[in-house]
């Protein structure tokens, strides 16, 4: 019998084509002691009739309807994260238009439940990527280097759709607030815990088939076309830009940071607007690092044009 329960976290919006699917694949969980908490954000479709009906169907004690804060995918989800009423032993987050598999949310308890309660955790996975009719495509990049902060302030290797927490995890997050200033929930998520020495695990298993659709908010970024693009859109700024965002919010909650990752972050800071030799320099002291050698190529090549 499985005693912890666990808050499956879902933002939805004009998602009415597959969210049943979704919610089927929850139901269908071999660890069943769940609650859905899904906020709206006043979705224009048959979204939000479909949630009254799914309602309806599994019943309020499994299920609770909420009305979004309407700014965007990542508010929403940073609301659900820091909603005063939801109380539960691990928190996951979920998109709209995936497919769980059976094992998704016991894997991650698995992992989760032997790790002291007062330590932040949090668990992600690799993903299967699958096309709008659930034909798979491929597997997303398998990622060897070790979780940490240095890894977090210029990568996000943790996708939202996969992550499990604990509630010392989740307590970080809603101390830094639901309004924080962030580029991703998920991104944020792992900075803030791995930058409060909290520990992450990435489980190369796929238990989550991804959805790509001409409606996904946010992309797999496999392939040799979203590879160009990321190299056009880092000359345009949007990587410094996304780091700006990121290493403002961090600061407003630098009292959530331990010392070390304080430090990192205080280096990298006053490296990405010096010179070139104290960009070059103030880079290599602060330890970031991407999780391919392409990756750090890249980091490298946007320390020199002043774009990180």
């Amino acid at each position: 019998m499985h005693t912890d329960t666990v808050a499956i976290l879902m933002a939805t919006f004009n998602g009415q084509k597959f969210l049943e699917e979704q919610i089927h694949s929850i139901e269908s969980q071999s660890y069943q002691n769940w609650k859905i908490w899904i906020s709206d954000d006043e979705s224009k479709d048959d979204t939000f009739k479909k949630l009254l009906a799914l309602e309806q169907r599994i019943g309020k004690s499994k299920i609770s309807i909420n009305k979004g804060p309407q700014k965007g995918f990542c508010q929403n989800f940073l609301s659900l994260i820091c909603h005063a009423d939801i109380k539960a032993d691990f928190y996951a987050f979920a998109d709209q238009d995936d497919i769980w598999q059976t094992n998704k949310l016991k894997r991650a308890v698995d992992w989760l439940k032997p790790i002291p309660k007062e330590l932040p955790a949090l668990y992600c996975s690799r993903t299967e990527i699958v096309s709008d009719i659930d034909k798979s495509i491929g597997q997303s990049p398998l990622f060897k280097k070790p979780p940490s902060f240095a890894n977090a302030l210029v990568q996000n290797i943790a996708g939202g759709n996969t992550m499990v927490m604990n509630d010392a995890a989740r307590s970080l997050l809603k101390n830094a607030g639901e309004f924080v200033l962030a580029v991703s929930h998920d991104w944020w998520a792992y900075q803030l815990i791995t930058g409060a020495g909290g520990v992450v695990f990435y489980d190369p298993v796929s238990e989550v088939r991804y959805r790509q659709h001409s409606n996904n908010l946010v992309g797999s970024n496999n392939g040799l076309h979203q590879k160009l693009q990321r190299i056009v859109l880092l000359f345009k700024g949007r990587f410094r830009s996304w780091n700006a965002v990121n290493i403002k919010s961090l600061n407003e909650v630098s009292f959530l940071l331990n010392e070390e990752n304080l430090k990192i972050l205080q280096v990298l800071s006053h490296a990405r607007d010096g010179n070139l030799l104290v960009r070059l320099f103030g880079v290599y002291r602060s330890g970031v690092y991407r999780q391919t050698l392409c990756g750090n190529l890249g980091l490298f090549v946007a320390t020199i044009f002043k774009k990180l």
